[in-house]
């Protein structure tokens, strides 16, 4: 571990082929002990992180000396550890999850936290940063889901009854870098709806961000999930979507304008909920169409609608294009032969009122 540091430019100074390679060599030597020391070096890990930044931050604000080198060996530094981080926290085996280490996890949470928190803009640094620290959250959060949950779960408390006027979000917004599987997904979706109704409306339109992405990242990692739901829904999924659809709904309902926020998850929940889906669809046909699904109907019909009718209000038409377009993305995760999914039929009925109103897709 010391001898990781001190090779780090950092302390070492810029480097050069030769001190690369000592360099990737101590990092790969960490990568393969952290898989039987995992507390040892992820706890190792931490420590160098905090100092490197703390360094990093004096230079930045002004407040120590540096030479010409200092600021950019310093990044190099940021930038190895937080990868360093990465792939000992991807090699390991699943589920550790031992007290010890938890600890340890919570601690190194805390310190990736403020590399995500910081502003982009268009600083290329701090984009840089960024990026690592989301692959070390995401990797973290493989084995140790439950640490970064219950942070997110207890500054949702938090929000809940807050009177702060600009609220800090930055924990809801780390559900846009974490891993989840079918059952943390649920999981967070339950723990976002027994929280929504009582937070403010700006935390509304950060958690619906932060939930499509989490539906989204689902659907890359596990696309054979999101496969099997499409043939056989699950039922503790449908049960929550169902649950947050109708919250969402009473959201959109309250004024027009947050129809942009609300209709995309909306639609994504129902993509979901496949089942239900095709009962709505299959309505327009005749089909029978329970009472309990009477608003989700509406809501496809207000979609469909907006896209259509150039009489609507331009925030309506761009909210149901948008909410459009993530329809036909998310069809591009079906399989092209399962033809009669009801995903693709609701595709061809927006699709040519989406090429009409091409000039209104974000660009």
């Amino acid at each position: 571990m010391s001898r990781f540091e001190e090779r780090l430019p950092s302390r070492a100074g810029p480097q050069t082929c030769t001190t690369r390679v000592n360099e990737e060599n101590s990092k790969e030597c960490l990568i393969q002990i952290s898989r039987y020391r995992f507390s040892l070096v992820i706890s190792g890990l931490t420590k160098i992180l905090q100092r490197v930044n703390e360094t990093f931050l004096a230079i930045m604000s002004g407040s120590k000396p540096h030479g010409p080198e200092m600021e950019k060996n310093c990044y190099e530094s940021l930038l190895i550890v937080l990868d360093t981080l990465e792939r000992c926290l991807s090699n390991q085996p699943k589920d550790t999850t031992r007290f010890d280490e938890t600890m340890n996890v919570k601690i190194l949470l805390r310190e990736i936290c403020q590399f995500l928190e910081v502003p982009i803009h268009n600083d290329f640094t701090n984009q840089q940063l960024k990026t690592l620290a989301s692959k070390v959250l995401f990797a973290l959060s493989i084995n140790f889901f439950n640490a970064v949950f219950n942070r997110i779960s207890a500054r949702l408390q938090e929000l809940s009854t807050s009177t702060e006027e600009n609220p800090d979000y930055s924990d809801i917004e780390l559900i846009h870098h974490i891993n989840v599987d079918i059952i943390k997904l649920v999981k967070l979706l339950n723990e976002s709806i027994s929280k929504f109704k009582l937070l403010k409306k700006s935390a509304h339109q950060v958690l619906m961000a932060a939930l499509e992405k989490a539906i989204w990242n689902w659907m890359d990692v596990y696309p054979h999930e999101f496969a099997e739901v499409q043939k056989c829904p699950n039922e503790d999924l449908v049960k929550c979507c169902e649950a947050l659809f109708d919250i969402l709904d009473s959201f959109a309902d309250a004024k027009k304008g947050r129809a942009t926020h609300a209709w995309p998850l909306q639609m994504m929940v129902l993509i979901l909920s496949p089942k239900v889906l095709e009962e709505i669809v299959n309505a327009d046909s005749g089909a029978p169409c329970s009472p309990r699904h009477s608003k989700k109907k509406l809501f496809i019909d207000s979609v469909r609608r907006a896209v259509s009718s150039p009489n609507n209000s331009k925030q309506l038409t761009e909210a149901a294009v948008v909410t459009c377009v993530k329809l036909c993305k998310a069809s591009t995760y079906i399989n092209n032969l399962d033809s009669n999914n009801v995903v693709f039929t609701l595709v061809q009925s927006v699709i040519n009122d989406l090429k009409v109103l091409h000039h209104y897709l974000p660009k």
